[in-house]
């Protein structure tokens, strides 16, 4: 599960938005994203390999032996571990600012956002 302080940096997030825009369930190997992220960045197969691994350990991807070489995808979606990191981040505070920091939140949000949440809170009533 990932935690509020498995914060993740640019180059990771590259990473994952390569394993995210993959079909699907496709497993892609270290080669196939290094090549995605090398069209946009000067970047070390290497450097690549050693991400995929560190988001491996932090339980973001899911890492499957084939043959010798591993494939990787990510474990859930943006919008989960969105919700996750989130949740986390709450996770660290007591009550009462838990309440503040979502009220300063829906007081910044756009109109999609705040939509997007009375959808949200909608479809949790209707369960």
């Amino acid at each position: 599960m990932l935690t509020s302080r498995k914060k993740i940096g640019d180059l990771e997030r590259a990473v994952m938005d390569v394993l995210w825009n993959a079909e699907d369930g496709e497993l892609l190997t270290v080669r196939e994203v290094h090549a995605l992220l090398a069209d946009d960045r000067d970047i070390a197969y290497t450097t690549v390999m050693t991400v995929m691994d560190r988001l491996a350990r932090k339980g973001m991807v899911e890492q499957l032996r084939n043959g010798r070489a591993y494939t990787y995808r990510a474990r859930s979606s943006r919008g989960e571990m969105t919700a996750e990191l989130m949740r986390g981040t709450l996770d660290e505070f007591a009550e009462h600012d838990r309440r503040t920091a979502l009220a300063a939140f829906v007081g910044v949000a756009t109109d999609d956002d705040i939509d997007a949440l009375r959808q949200a809170l909608a479809e949790l009533e209707r369960r």
